[in-house]
């Protein structure tokens, strides 16, 4: 007779995957921050290009270092995506992995907590890049205040 679990051991794995799930969720919020980001800083390029044949030469150097400055924060913004995106998939290969364990009786605990870790490093990873991304939007906001001056 094939093995079918208990509905029991399938609610402990519905459980048990719950915590991580929520950490999906979250995930999927910084996603949307960082796409956001990520849009505005594209606009932000998109208006500056457009104006880089009608200024004089003063200008333009610094319509020059704006863009490089708004091409490094669409880096940083991309790295972070893919380090978030990484840790989404690992986080589902934890869920797919509880559910695996649980229905084949198998001893893969020392998987599950490897893809945890993992994720969770991609994850602190992503937002250190978020981080640092605020931080070269913050210091650019501060450049633009002391030109004004």
């Amino acid at each position: 007779m094939p093995y079918s679990p208990a509905l029991p051991t399938i609610a402990e794995a519905i459980q048990a995957s719950l915590s991580p799930v929520f950490v999906l969720t979250g995930i999927g919020a910084l996603l949307n921050v960082l796409t956001g980001r990520l849009s505005r800083v594209i606009d932000r390029v998109r208006v500056l290009e457009e104006r880089h044949g009608q200024i004089d030469e003063i200008e333009r150097q610094r319509l020059v270092w704006e863009l490089r400055r708004l091409a490094k924060r669409m880096s940083v913004i991309n790295a972070a995506l893919f380090l978030a995106v990484a840790s989404a998939v690992a986080t589902c290969i934890v869920v797919a992995l509880l559910f695996l364990g649980a229905l084949t009786r198998s001893h893969i605990g020392h998987y599950v907590a490897f893809s945890f870790i993992t994720s969770m490093s991609l994850l602190i990873t992503a937002f250190i890049a978020f981080m640092i991304e605020v931080r070269l939007s913050s210091r650019a906001i501060r450049v633009r205040d002391e030109l004004l001056r």
